[in-house]
């Protein structure tokens, strides 16, 4: 079963976290042989699961958090659950599409896929797509947080963080592809919500668990004067994505 990387900071990843566009779930319908049902798996704080129930009748919703669940967005479309990918526990062919947001990277794929088999109805739609990097809106100088991440926080960065950087173009995916548009995710952040951001980082998590201070204290001062008085910045990341039929 995959580690839990993110329960711990699941109330500050659910607030801070970038919000993927309507476009995305509108695409995805368009695609879909019907909307009547979707699954989305490691669903997180649920933000997938809310944008899809826009298009579709029913939205299954799985993580395995307790506590991610726990601070999901509530949907009168979505149910949620508490499950691990490769055994969602819902009925075999019920999900018309099948979704991961930017979670992949953290599933064992070969068990995950196996489940979507069985769960997806035959001509259905599979996505998964993440995001790495951004570009803050008006320009920040990123010394600081570029020094977080590729050398604070480099010995804590795990394998999963390693091929979400690397973009999925190198993932296994096992379905005819499917057309993907320009897409990206945008968040608006203060100061402390940037921070909190850099906090939500597993490796950040990794970092205080193993040394029992928080690392985004050591360049917080420097961030701050760069930030300077503008009270909130726009944060922008170009979606990348595998998406593909099941047959």
């Amino acid at each position: 079963m995959p580690e839990d990387h993110f329960s711990r900071q699941a109330f500050s990843y659910a607030r801070v976290r970038p919000r993927y566009p309507a476009a995305l779930f509108a695409h995805l319908a368009a695609l879909a042989p019907a909307t009547g049902c979707a699954w989305d798996c490691a669903t997180g704080n649920g933000q997938a699961a809310v944008g899809l129930a826009e298009h579709f009748d029913l939205v299954h919703a799985t993580d395995l958090s307790v506590e991610q669940i726990a601070h999901a967005v509530p949907h009168p479309r979505v149910r949620y659950r508490v499950a691990p990918a490769e055994a969602s526990g819902l009925p075999d062919s019920c999900a018309d599409v099948v979704t991961v947001a930017t979670a992949a990277h953290w599933l064992d794929l070969d068990a995950f896929y196996a489940e979507v088999r069985r769960v997806g109805r035959p001509g259905g739609v599979v996505a998964i797509w993440s995001y790495y990097g951004n570009t803050l809106e008006p320009p920040l100088d990123t010394d600081a947080v570029r020094r977080l991440h590729t050398q604070i926080l480099e010995p804590y960065w795990r394998n999963g963080n390693r091929v979400a950087a690397g973009g999925y173009d190198a993932l296994p995916f096992p379905f005819t592809p499917l057309p993907w548009p320009e897409l990206e995710a945008t968040a608006r952040w203060s100061l402390p919500d940037f921070l909190d951001y850099l906090r939500s980082w597993s490796a950040s998590q990794t970092y205080h668990d193993e040394n029992g201070t928080d690392p985004v204290m050591l360049v917080a001062d420097e961030i701050a004067a760069a930030w300077g008085d503008l009270p909130v910045r726009r944060a922008r990341w170009p979606l990348f994505a595998r998406v593909g039929r099941i047959v």
